[in-house]
């Protein structure tokens, strides 16, 4: 999805609720509308709502209920999530050879970056004006 299509949705699917809100915080003071959730299960049933489809999704890999690798395996069995681009976010030293197992080629190291954070975003989306 190029960014001039976005609708500057974008989901953070982290466990850590002050990751969540800091990068909530900080995608929403750059114009992006953000959803959260706290697993994988959350963000697929979320994902699954009937609600729009994020322009990108911002996943941590390591997380309790459903981690990024399982949430990954099921987004790609389901065709329509299957199109939502994934960043990865994770603290793992081989944190790039883990996205790209999953078929994650952009990927964050924690503590994120944040002029990295909205780059990555620009990839996919776009702030929205709403």
């Amino acid at each position: 999805m190029s960014a001039a299509n976005g609708s500057g949705l974008v989901l953070v699917v982290d466990d850590d609720a002050d990751i969540r809100w800091s990068l909530g915080f900080v995608l929403e003071g750059g114009g992006y509308r953000v959803a959260t959730a706290a697993n994988g299960a959350e963000a697929l049933s979320s994902l699954r709502g009937g609600g729009p489809l994020p322009d990108v999704i911002l996943l941590d890999l390591r997380m309790p209920v459903m981690d990024g690798q399982q949430f990954r395996e099921t987004q790609l069995r389901d065709p329509a999530l299957a199109r939502v681009p994934v960043v990865a976010l994770s603290g793992d030293a081989d944190l790039a050879a883990r996205s790209r197992a999953m078929g994650i080629e952009r990927f964050l190291l924690k503590p994120v970056d944040l002029d990295r954070l909205l780059s990555e975003l620009g990839r996919y989306s776009a702030p929205s004006l709403a």
